[in-house]
């Protein structure tokens, strides 16, 4: 019987073209009014000149942090989405599943400055994910993390556990995707189990809106 993760592998294979054609077209309301400008505002108030973005899609943020000068490199796990990266711009896009980067496979360099995931930890155990992104990173890099508000998408069941993504109200034709839903403090100690120590949280949210749009976690390796 598959896992959720390979489940979650193969619903991006067949979601990848139209997540493309969604992100360019700007037709995620949530996207497009709130957590693209704040994921890009807080990488940009950190000031870094070397950035990798973890699960980067399509590349939207490689570009936006390019034309800003910034030196951005991309990694992800699914082919059609690092070619149309590729593609698009002028970032070093690394196609690489996630164990990969985790046992250390992939070469896609180091000394980052910043490290961002931008809704790309969907998946149960990212401890060791987040382990090895802490050793790319240069002395007093930070790791930027946005993902789904808990208390916005618990939907009334606030625990931690696979959920089910039907991309209800999105255009084109869309695969079922399972990710995996977990709760502040489960972030808070999934973040300290990798090394990191919180320094920022914020909780973007759209002025016409009761409820966050999103959170968005930033970090620093423990020792530095």
């Amino acid at each position: 019987m598959p896992t959720p993760e390979s489940t979650l592998l193969q619903s991006w294979h067949h979601n990848a073209q139209p997540w493309i054609e969604a992100i360019r077209a700007g037709t995620i309301e949530s996207r497009h009014q709130v957590t693209d400008q704040a994921i890009l505002l807080a990488v940009l108030g950190r000031q870094p000149e070397r950035v990798l973005d973890l699960g980067c899609g399509e590349g939207w943020l490689l570009r936006a942090l390019t034309d800003r000068s910034i030196d951005a490199v991309g990694v992800d796990g699914e082919t059609s989405l690092v070619e149309a990266a590729r593609a698009a711009g002028p970032s070093r896009v690394h196609l690489a599943s996630y164990e990969a980067l985790v046992e250390g496979n992939v070469d896609i360099g180091r000394d980052y400055n910043l490290i961002c995931a931008n809704f790309a930890l969907l998946h149960q155990d990212i401890i060791p994910l987040l382990a090895a992104m802490n050793a790319l990173l240069a002395p007093g890099g930070a790791l930027v993390v946005q993902t789904l508000h808990p208390w916005t998408a618990a939907a009334g069941d606030y625990q931690d556990g696979w959920r089910q993504e039907s991309f209800a109200g999105f255009k084109g034709q869309w695969q079922p995707m399972p990710w995996y839903f977990r709760t502040l403090s489960s972030w808070l100690n999934a973040l300290d189990m990798a090394g990191f120590r919180l320094i920022g949280l914020q909780e973007p949210q759209h002025p016409q809106s009761p409820v966050p749009q999103s959170l968005l976690l930033v970090a620093q390796g423990q020792a530095q």
